[in-house]
């Protein structure tokens, strides 16, 4: 198997090797709407962080910046001590391949089964063989408790099971960093406990990095390490920890209140920008 090709990133080059993600000084616009401004935090390796907030507050339009859909109008995100934002274009698709994501919906591609959707970054991004690839492929899926549906299509599977699919995919480089987009959208509670449990046993068994946009209180109290959270008003931080100490102790009555689900800010959770 060629190894190399699935660990393109070479030892971080930050003094400091216990920082996966760094973000500084962001600022993230559409057009001459300021969403964000001035967004600094780091997050640490093995690190479980929950980006959260109201609706509007700018939540996915923050991941839509980290992973590079959308060019800050300001700062950087380094990952592993690497300037993501400023990358060449070579370094910025090496570092491309560190992270992987799984999105609100899952974004499988209907018209290809659940082995084609996993295989897919490994055929654009390696070198490796098709049965190197298969042999992956079968061990992602077995990792999210899918093995046995490699050609089942995404119509043929549940909304849990096609999270579970996506993530498989998210999966298939060996990413250091995974970034999850609302993943309890749409998922029944048991569903997303199930989804949790998956959560914490990726980052247990692979050391992976996990950066969650939720507003899932739930979720947040069971497998959150560490909260962001985001304002509308300020457009940017108002609060960074625990969530629990977060939620009996922070001196904001807006941190408060989401938290323990008081006051409008809960209410509106989700949205566009959420």
């Amino acid at each position: 198997m060629v190894i190399e090709a699935m660990n393109p990133i070479p030892p971080p080059a930050s003094p400091d090797r216990q920082l996966a993600i760094e973000v500084e000084g962001l600022e993230c616009r559409y057009g001459e709407r300021v969403v964000l401004e001035k967004v600094s935090f780091t997050v640490k390796s093995g690190e479980i962080l929950f980006i959260i907030g109201g609706s509007g507050c700018g939540k996915s339009t923050l991941l839509r910046h980290m992973i590079g859909l959308h060019a800050p109008a300001a700062g950087t995100v380094r990952f592993a001590g690497r300037d993501f934002t400023h990358a060449s274009a070579q370094e910025y698709k090496a570092l491309l391949r560190s992270f992987g994501v799984l999105y609100q919906s899952g974004a499988l591609w209907s018209s290809m089964s659940v082995r084609e959707n996993v295989a897919l970054p490994l055929e654009l991004h390696t070198a490796l063989t098709r049965r190197e690839r298969e042999e992956i492929v079968a061990l992602k899926l077995a990792q999210v408790g899918l093995a046995g549906y490699e050609d089942y299509f995404p119509a043929e599977l549940s909304g849990g099971m096609k999270k579970r699919a996506g993530l498989a995919r998210a999966l298939a480089l060996d990413p250091s960093i995974v970034f999850f987009d609302e993943p309890g959208a749409g998922l029944d509670p048991v569903t997303s406990l199930q989804l949790d449990e998956l959560v914490l046993q990726i980052r247990e068994t692979l050391g992976t990095t996990i950066v969650i946009v939720s507003h899932e209180l739930a979720s947040i109290f069971s497998i959150a390490d560490r909260v962001v959270m985001l304002d509308r008003t300020t457009r940017g931080i108002i609060a960074d920890g625990d969530p629990r100490v977060l939620r009996d102790s922070s001196e904001d009555s807006r941190v408060r209140d989401f938290l323990n689900r008081r006051g409008e800010t809960v209410a509106q959770g989700g949205g566009r920008n959420a």
